[in-house]
């Protein structure tokens, strides 16, 4: 059975599968996306249908992608559907002639404010039929009382008791019964309350997503190359711009016409399986079912279109339809650049390109345009994927993704917030850990910082690492991580998970991670950050690492930190470009007592600095401070803030101060108090540092001449890590001091052995 209205761009059928009825709607000849929620003119047309035919199960709207109620949204809607019809049936009740039997005044107003609610709020908007009935009825009653004949007592009689009738049908639906919490101070030009009750089930598609494929014209190439086996990527230097383009071609855009059709049809049998909330869970798993059963049915239906695939050819679309699946198109494809660091999403979709920032070439803009199908899409699977709303009433929401080659961490915002609709940044971490002699092989610091830092962890301070976005907070904080013995516990808490927790469990970390509910969040059953940190003080003795301090859950923190709770390092990221931005946000914007922040022993601040042209940025750690204790209300005014290591532009380089390199630093001497080898032995110290600064040097210098830069990952730096303490609890002090030219030999004629051990398996492991 088939229904149109050429005037609307509207055409609907009736279509059995099974045991289910579903009225569908085709939708691609109309602009706005179909939604019974978000539109009137959508809603009016399915209470119109399901008027006619109220044995409906299913209503699905197509538009590229189909947007599918199921059988208990679907009901609700009949319901209203029953009743519009019922009340066309009984329209002589509601006629001018009936409202006319005793006052011909008041009739006029009557029928057309009951015409109305009854034949077009009814179908648009039935909660604010319902709504407008009560208020009516309400004047109504008011009015009667006040009559001033009796023509008018009956006529206003009449007329309340034809109000009551409606009224009473409504009351007994679903719909009402549903929303009543909702109902009170209702406003009839928003439809928020009904996306509280309808959520339509999204196929994903296979792909909606605009790439401009050809090359940009007068533009400098400055680099080419390729992602996995068969993406493209060409970099351009745009004529008369200051902007770089970011070039894509992936392999979707080029298959035969054979093969999209191949693709087309697995898509459309696929999209037959609605991925449940509970799959999403365990996302991993949920795409290792998904890539079996597309290959599988890829490899059958290229048999049936007598196509021959290779192997590899069969491999590449079954990945690109999983991607265009339960997957997120494109943004997979960029996110396998291991150069790739941001990617952004702005509103309006359909004609504005996709940004990246680039390890290489900073920000750059891309081929690639995204629409609101696509975006759409995103945002759904996110909401699934995390457990937290994203609406009118949470406009923001962060989360974290594991995707083929990398680990993301996603941020969305959607309106009212952005006006124009939805918005993603897509932060993309290392598959591995961060370690210090990767940053020492970058430059953001030098061996000595290295060195430093290594002495600071092993020494159980606090720290905070600062910062300003895309700093490399959580990335530094991640190599502090990395220099924690095994020994110890340690314990993460995050509202989005960065810290690379499960990679460090397997290098044999004792680590537990802990998720609590965003700062932002509102009435999510997630533990709060403050509750969160106090748990883990019951859990024993353990370093707590903090993914980012941004609200109340400070003050914990700081409660754990003054009384010493975590018996070893206690460190964290927060935002802040100065040791004094740290203490202003700390103290002054989140309320921590300024007493409580002197627990606070070191500030680490990187940073980005940007050349003298403004196109190009490099990451530094610009500071290294201490915080000492004996100031009273200002630590800048009162020498509170006693910089260690500070960043110099001229020579790119973050220098030693005079305060480090002469001993004047409160915290080591308060860590050298604590063990007897270095205690009133400031040189004993110093040369302890000095010696972690070369073991970090000579890995990177190492893994430079035997171009191996596994040697600078977390799983050989642990390695070194280990030895560097094995080594160092063997040597004995003598005569206040220790033979630390004999312990690195020791150590580098290890590290000699090792690397060739390691560069062994490694071949081993990639050979199978």
């Amino acid at each position: 059975m088939i229904f149109s209205n050429n005037k609307d761009n509207f055409f609907s059928e009736i279509i059995r599968q099974g045991e289910d009825v579903i009225l569908k709607f085709d939708c691609n000849n109309v602009e706005d996306i179909p939604s019974i929620e978000d539109s009137s003119l959508f809603m009016s047309k399915v209470i119109e249908k399901l008027a006619q035919t109220p044995n409906i199960s299913k209503i699905v709207f197509s538009q590229k992608r189909e947007y599918e109620y199921d059988y208990d949204q679907t009901k609700i809607l009949v319901e209203i559907g029953i009743i519009y019809n019922k009340f066309i049936r009984e329209k002589d009740a509601f006629s001018y002639k009936n409202l006319n039997l005793y006052n011909a005044r008041l009739a006029d107003q009557w029928y057309t404010e009951l015409q109305n609610i009854l034949y077009n709020t009814l179908k648009t908007d039935p909660l604010g039929a319902y709504v407008e009935l009560k208020r009516i009825i309400r004047r109504e009653t008011i009015m009667h009382e006040r009559a001033l004949d009796d023509d008018e007592v009956r006529a206003r009689s009449r007329y309340i008791s034809l109000l009551t009738y409606i009224q009473k049908n409504l009351e007994k639906t679903k719909l009402v019964a549903a929303a009543g919490p909702y109902l009170a101070g209702y406003d009839l030009t928003n439809r928020d309350i009904y996306r509280k009750i309808f959520s339509p089930l999204i196929k994903p598609d296979f792909m909606y997503t605009k790439i401009m494929a050809q090359y940009p014209k007068d533009a400098e190439e400055i680099a080419s190359y390729i992602i996995g086996d068969n993406v493209e990527v060409t970099v351009f230097r745009l004529a008369d711009s200051v902007q770089t383009l970011y070039h894509v071609i992936p392999p979707e855009f080029k298959l035969s016409e054979e093969k999209y059709e191949i693709l087309d049809l697995a898509r459309n049998i696929l999209a037959e399986h609605k991925p449940k909330k509970s799959e999403f869970v365990d996302p991993k798993r949920m795409r290792e079912v998904f890539l079996n059963v597309g290959k599988d049915l890829i490899e059958e239906l290229s048999t049936y279109k007598g196509i021959k695939l290779k192997d590899k050819e069969l491999t590449e679309l079954t990945n690109i339809l999983v991607r265009y699946t339960i997957g997120f198109g494109l943004i997979e494809v960029l996110l396998q650049d291991e150069d790739m660091q941001d990617v952004s999403v702005n509103s309006p979709f359909g004609s504005t390109p996709m940004f990246i920032v680039h390890g290489k070439f900073n920000d750059c803009i891309t081929n690639i345009v995204p629409t609101k199908t696509e975006a759409e899409s995103w945002a759904s699977k996110l909401r699934l994927l995390s457990g937290r709303p994203l609406d009118e009433a949470d406009p923001i929401l962060d989360t974290e993704l594991i995707l083929p080659g990398a680990n993301t961490r996603v941020s969305v915002i959607s309106e009212p917030l952005d006006p124009t609709g939805l918005a993603f940044s897509f932060r993309r971490h290392r598959d591995k850990p961060w370690t210090l002699p990767l940053f020492v092989k970058y430059k953001t610091m030098t061996p000595l910082a290295a060195g430093l830092i290594s002495f600071l962890v092993d020494g159980t301070r606090s720290m905070l690492i600062a910062g300003t976005r895309s700093s490399g907070k959580s990335s530094l904080l991640s190599s502090v991580m990395v220099e924690i013995m095994r020994r110890y516990r340690i314990i993460t808490i995050e509202d989005t998970l960065e810290l690379p927790s499960h990679q460090m469990m397997k290098l044999g970390f004792n680590i537990q991670n802990m998720k609590v509910s965003s700062a932002l969040a509102r009435d999510t059953g997630e533990m709060n950050a403050s509750d969160g940190i106090r748990s883990t003080l019951r859990l024993g003795d353990s370093s707590l690492i903090v993914g980012e301090v941004r609200s109340t859950e400070a003050k914990a923190l700081y409660e754990a930190m003054r009384v010493g709770a975590a018996a070893n390092v206690v460190a964290g990221t927060i935002h802040g470009d100065s040791p004094y931005g740290v203490f202003d946000r700390v103290v002054n914007d989140i309320g921590v007592p300024k007493t409580s922040f002197k627990a606070t022993d070191i500030i680490i601040i990187v940073n980005p600095i940007k050349s003298s042209d403004g196109l190009s940025k490099i990451r530094r750690v610009t500071q290294i401070t201490e915080v000492r204790k004996t100031w009273e209300n200002d630590p800048m005014t009162e020498n509170g803030f006693v910089d260690l290591m500070r960043y110099d532009a001229k020579t790119d380089q973050l220098l030693p101060t005079d305060e480090l390199i002469n001993g004047d630093s409160e915290i080591l001497k308060t860590i050298a108090s604590n063990i007897p080898e270095f205690s009133g032995n400031w040189n004993a110290l110093w040369e302890d540092i000095l010696l972690r600064a070369k073991t970090k040097e000579t890995l990177v210098n190492y893994s430079k001449t035997e171009n191996n830069p596994d040697l600078l990952e977390a799983e050989f730096v642990i390695k070194a890590n280990d030895m560097f303490h094995i080594l160092t609890s063997k040597s004995k002090f003598e005569n206040n001091s220790r033979d630390n030219d004999r312990l690195f030999f020791e150590w580098e004629e290890w590290l000699k052995k090792e690397m060739v051990k390691f560069t062994l398996a490694e071949k081993i492991l990639k050979n199978g």
